[in-house]
């Protein structure tokens, strides 16, 4: 069971919701503003925001990067933009995970679950784990690079630590939907974008790889740099 927050402005979506959740044995809290929800989640806990973008007193897109100011809060977003632009725009600002509407309680259900699973997560394993100069403390929930501290996200870092616990071995991008997001399926734009976001916290990029290296329809690996020949 899981404390929900459904930030809704269609009084039928947002009733149906409600049902919906209720039946299934969470408790449930709504709105139908950005403000009303920004309120709602400075004054009581919630496991999972689930957010429409279209409300009437501001985009979803802005009063998420509110919420993200004031909590780490799992949030879903509900959205009926389903272009890949939105859809990186959304994971930049903070969500977790996304909805394209219309979609089906079983659906909502299953994103729930990963989304929750993640979030609570599991006993954390005391190795740490040196690739080359990358240090990945799952303990301590810290990654380092050279000495540095990483300034990582909850799901760069648990992705970050997935690989690093398999250096050098491919992982299909099957098996990191599986492992790190906890969904049978997917597209590969959630990977593609985290990918992305941890290259550049790695200090290199796709065409210039050093630790993190795509095989393309295959899947990714982390392994130590290469040594550059001496000259």
């Amino acid at each position: 069971m899981a404390s929900v927050l459904v930030v809704e402005d269609d009084q039928f979506v947002r009733s149906a919701l409600i049902r919906q959740l209720t039946d299934a044995s969470h408790t449930v809290r709504s709105v139908g503003t950005a403000l009303e929800a920004l309120r709602e989640v400075a004054h009581f806990r919630f496991d999972v925001v689930i957010l429409d973008l279209g409300l009437p007193d501001l985009d979803g897109s802005e009063a998420l990067k509110m919420l993200r100011g004031i909590t780490d809060v799992p949030v879903i977003v509900a959205t009926a933009r389903d272009d890949e632009a939105e859809v990186v725009r959304l994971l930049n600002a903070g969500a977790d995970d996304y909805l394209t509407k219309p979609f089906s309680v079983e659906h909502l259900s299953a994103r729930m679950a990963a989304v929750l699973r993640r979030a609570r997560g599991g006993p954390a394993e005391p190795t740490v784990l040196r690739v080359g100069g990358l240090t990945v403390d799952p303990l301590r929930r810290q990654a380092e690079l050279d000495g540095a501290v990483l300034d990582l996200t909850r799901r760069e870092f648990d992705l970050l630590a997935f690989l690093a616990g398999r250096p050098g071995v491919v992982v299909p991008r099957k098996e990191l939907l599986a492992e790190v997001w906890q969904q049978s399926y997917g597209d590969d734009q959630t990977i593609d974008v985290h990918l992305s976001w941890l290259r550049r916290k790695l200090g290199e990029t796709a065409a210039r790889p050093r630790y993190l290296h795509t095989l393309r329809g295959v899947g990714v690996k982390l392994e130590p740099p290469r040594l550059e020949p001496p000259r």
